[in-house]
């Protein structure tokens, strides 16, 4: 039925598009509209990426010249279309032109708000949550903690007046605050607001059973009531990244079978989405495969690792060859993945092609954005140098151990909350290898 809608929301933009030729005055917010709706609802939904990104980006541009003229008319819908366009430029790798069109997002409902909080600080908490990601998705994660505890302020208002519509986003809002605090250090108090946002998901499954599994509310994101969509298969598809975030944070804590059992059943939901929708759904299968893997070295089943870290790849290859820009991140990590489970079997020669494969990668994925992949490109040398020590390449392992340590004491001088104690464990093991 998704293909349907989007035959039929086609058909309204060339119609609107055909009216808005001749009395572009009287279409352009019609046709806007129309565009609008077709990007987010359904492009993006049929794994249509740029055509997404074509419409919204048409969609914003109408909107941009009607709110020129009319500000306190279509500046509201100028700043939701921005939040759409962010969104799709983020979705096909344009990660830093995404937070620039965000930001234009909160500029302007900042300025809607504070003049209209009661209609527009729904809409400011919102952006206010997506900036907060695109920052942190640039290694801005200082800006990105002060921005998402904004958001979460808003929401808590939100939600102390209307408790049944807000308090899923509140908890959306805690999570990712959860992991700013993380990022920067601050364990406990991360902790803390993790542990509300599962409150409040625990409240959420007391009163609906039916929508909000108890088991799954530790880790749902994303699924708050009113925005769920009512489509089975992206229900579904919410339900797998809920399973997906569980089992993670299973495993965090030690209940490794618990988190195991999880996982494998986000994989199981994830591969029968995929073979209906692979152009949708195989990044996410692959997502879940590739923590599949993870959980299953984490109960010493290396052979069955293996052999879905290798599924993970494979999906993840083409993927990465059709838009780098966006999935050359996940094929490098599970290239490491892969080399550690290749290596647990004694395959040391094909443990080492891996790696550095995913060192090249990250190498150059670390030139581009380095403070958000210095620290995945010193992970993987000081895999490498580890594989290399395997073969008695003690030279080529110090070399690359060598670069893992600058690396890691940049980021302890940045860091020192998250890479302190690293540092001082990888120079440890240094001194050992050299004696």
């Amino acid at each position: 039925r998704l293909e349907e809608a989007l035959t039929a929301g086609q058909e309204a933009v060339d119609l609107r598009r055909a009216l808005a030729a001749e009395r572009p005055a009287v279409f352009n917010a019609d046709l806007a509209r129309s565009l609008n709706n077709i990007s987010a609802r359904f492009l993006s939904d049929v794994g249509r990426r740029e055509e997404a990104l074509t419409a919204i980006q048409e969609a914003a541009d109408l909107r941009r010249a009607l709110a020129a003229e009319r500000p306190a008319v279509f500046n509201g819908d100028l700043a939701d279309s921005l939040i759409n366009l962010s969104a799709d430029l983020t979705a096909t790798g344009r990660t830093e032109e995404a937070l620039t069109v965000n930001q234009e997002a909160v500029d302007l409902h900042r300025a809607l708000a504070a003049e209209r909080p009661a209609v527009f600080n729904v809409d400011l908490a919102q952006s206010l949550n997506n900036l907060s990601v695109r920052l942190s998705a640039v290694g801005r994660r200082e800006e990105a903690l002060t921005t998402i505890q904004e958001a979460v302020d808003l929401r808590r208002a939100l939600a102390a007046e209307r408790p049944a519509v807000f308090n899923g986003d509140l908890a959306d809002s805690l999570t990712n605050l959860a992991e700013d605090l993380t990022a920067t250090g601050r364990t406990e108090e991360a902790l803390t607001a993790n542990q509300e946002a599962v409150d409040l998901h625990r409240a959420l499954a007391a009163e609906r059973p039916a929508v909000f599994n108890a088991d799954l509310a530790q880790s749902l994101n994303n699924l708050s009531a009113h925005e769920r969509p009512a489509h089975p298969a992206m229900f579904n598809a919410d339900v797998a990244q809920s399973l997906n975030n569980l089992s993670i944070r299973l495993s965090a804590v030690g209940r490794k079978e618990e988190a195991l059992t999880v996982i494998q059943e986000a994989v199981d939901i994830r591969r029968a989405l995929a073979a209906e929708r692979p152009a949708v759904f195989n990044a996410d299968l692959a997502q879940s495969l590739h923590n599949l893997s993870n959980r299953l070295l984490d109960v010493g089943r290396t052979e069955e690792a293996l052999t879905v870290i290798q599924e993970a790849v494979d999906l993840r290859r083409p993927l990465a060859a059709q838009r780098p820009a966006v999935f050359n991140a996940g094929l490098a990590s599970s290239l490491n993945n892969l080399s550690r489970c290749l290596s647990g079997v004694g395959r040391t020669d094909e443990a080492i092609t891996g790696i550095q494969e995913a060192v090249d990668i990250r190498r150059a994925l670390a030139v581009e954005r380095p403070s958000m992949f210095n620290a995945e490109l010193a992970q993987s040398l000081c895999d490498l140098c580890i594989h290399l020590l395997d073969i008695s390449q003690k030279k080529k392992a110090l070399t690359a151990v060598q670069e893992a340590v600058d690396l890691y004491r940049t980021l302890a001088e940045e860091r020192p909350a998250l890479y302190k104690d690293v540092l001082a464990d990888l120079l440890k093991w240094l001194s050992t290898i050299t004696m």
